[in-house]
């Protein structure tokens, strides 16, 4: 989608990069999960966004699989950009997005709130050990290769 692969590099990161990595991206996911938006013009009076750049955007969204897009209209021929399984599991992501943007890139309160719809309480995202729990120290938190890892790349790796 952003025109740009990541080939010499093994990295999920990079190929999550490759789907929702550009600026407008994030902000069309969110507005889709969060604040119920479907339609073309729901994005664009929300975002401000260029239509060519948002056209562009959900065409890629439905090809990656993280929106499809239903037709709720015949005359004129009008579709909705519903999100799948797939684009919900982002939401995990957006909320710690914004958790570190209240705490990094804000000088006040939080401007929004994610809480649980279920009992309203609020909702963080945290980085937890499988084994004894969370992990409070991000320093604590270290890479190492992982059984995807393609052999031949295992030395460019070490």
């Amino acid at each position: 989608m952003l025109g740009k692969t990541y080939e010499s590099q093994e990295c999920s990161i990079a190929r999550s990069l490759e789907v929702i990595g550009e600026r407008w991206s994030p902000l069309i996911i969110r507005d889709a999960l969060f604040a119920g938006a479907t339609r073309f013009s729901d994005f664009q009076r929300n975002l401000g966004i260029a239509t060519n750049i948002l056209k562009a955007r959900l065409d890629g969204f439905v090809e990656a699989g993280i929106m499809r897009r239903h037709r709720y209209s015949e005359q004129p021929e009008l579709y909705e950009y519903v999100v799948t399984d797939k684009g919900r599991a982002l939401a995990p992501t957006l909320v710690a997005l914004s958790e570190w943007g209240d705490r990094w890139a804000s000088d006040g309160e939080p401007p929004i709130l994610y809480t649980h719809a279920v009992c309203g309480t609020g909702v963080t995202q945290e980085t937890m050990c499988a084994h004894c729990g969370r992990v409070d120290d991000p320093a604590e938190i270290q890479s190492t290769i992982g059984p995807g890892m393609p052999a031949e790349r295992l030395p460019r790796q070490a």
